[in-house]
């Protein structure tokens, strides 16, 4: 596989630059229902992206779907623009949710999907399908959503512990909205303007370290010396810095943090042995 940098920057250049597939050959569809947007990315049969799409969205929160119908036009609205993009039916697809998720919630993702025309093929919690992407073998991936905090301890290349609790990039967005007399719609837009990333970074700083402290906690029982930040809100200027401060161990975030997620999802549901059937 490609390195991770290269991998996220094909998925991010893909919600503009469309590949063609192989005609015939099998698609691999990731679907991240967020809190703050849905996100669909398509793998072709090498494993590369080829073609995304992201609509901005208040369906979900704290990691539950509140509103089930609109979640289910918008993700056929997004498939819908990626078979007209690449010429090819859109069939199988993964999803995600946070870790702990209980069986009615992750169904209520899985009939989501399904209810848009694919067939779900694989269910992971979020941190471990930002893994698919980082490959960690030792430490802790952290999902920061719109919603929760989710995270996934690693040892040896294997699970051995997941938590999630509320608090996201949306809580961000609460203070911003507080501090500035903005509607919540402003302080996104607010929030995600590179111009404003120093004035944001200290207006949330508070909320930026309850997530850390969320994460310390859940690792304390546990030797993990490094942290890896993706998810919407790690897109915060230097969040890994906080998480540094408050965790004690080195922490980092990939580029385009948003993207590894849904990249992952796909490369979740990805045969083995693929690339020699392409």
């Amino acid at each position: 596989m490609e390195s991770p940098g290269l991998l996220l920057a094909k998925a991010d250049a893909a919600f503009e630059r469309t590949t063609p597939p192989v005609r015939g050959s099998a698609l691999y569809c990731g679907v991240d229902l967020g809190t703050a947007s849905i996100i669909v990315v398509v793998l072709n049969c090498d494993g590369e992206p080829i073609a995304c799409e992201m609509e901005p969205c208040q369906v979900a929160r704290d990691g539950l779907v509140v509103d089930y119908m609109g979640a289910i036009a918008i993700t056929k609205r997004l498939k819908g623009r990626l078979e007209e993009r690449i010429g090819a039916k859109l069939e199988m697809a993964g999803i995600a949710v946070p870790p702990g998720t209980n069986n009615a919630n992750s169904g209520t993702h899985r009939n989501i999907v399904e209810a848009s025309g694919m067939e779900v093929t694989g269910v992971f919690d979020e941190p471990t399908a930002a893994n698919a992407v980082l490959g960690i073998t030792d430490g802790v991936v952290v999902d920061i959503g719109g919603g929760t905090t989710g995270l996934s301890i690693f040892k040896d290349g294997h699970v051995i512990y997941t938590a999630d609790e509320a608090t996201g990039g949306r809580h961000m967005s609460l203070v911003l909205m507080g501090r500035y007399k903005m509607s919540y719609e402003e302080a996104e837009a607010f929030k995600q303007n590179p111009q404003n990333a120093g004035e944001v970074r200290a207006a949330v700083l508070p909320v930026a370290e309850k997530m850390a402290g969320i994460v310390a906690r859940h690792i304390a029982p546990y030797d993990v010396k490094e942290a890896w930040l993706v998810g919407g809100a790690a897109g915060l200027s230097k969040i890994e810095d906080i998480f540094t401060g408050v965790l004690g161990v080195a922490t980092s975030k990939p580029p385009y943090p948003m993207m590894v997620t849904p990249l992952g999802i796909a490369l979740g549901i990805l045969p083995e042995g693929v690339k020699l059937e392409c």
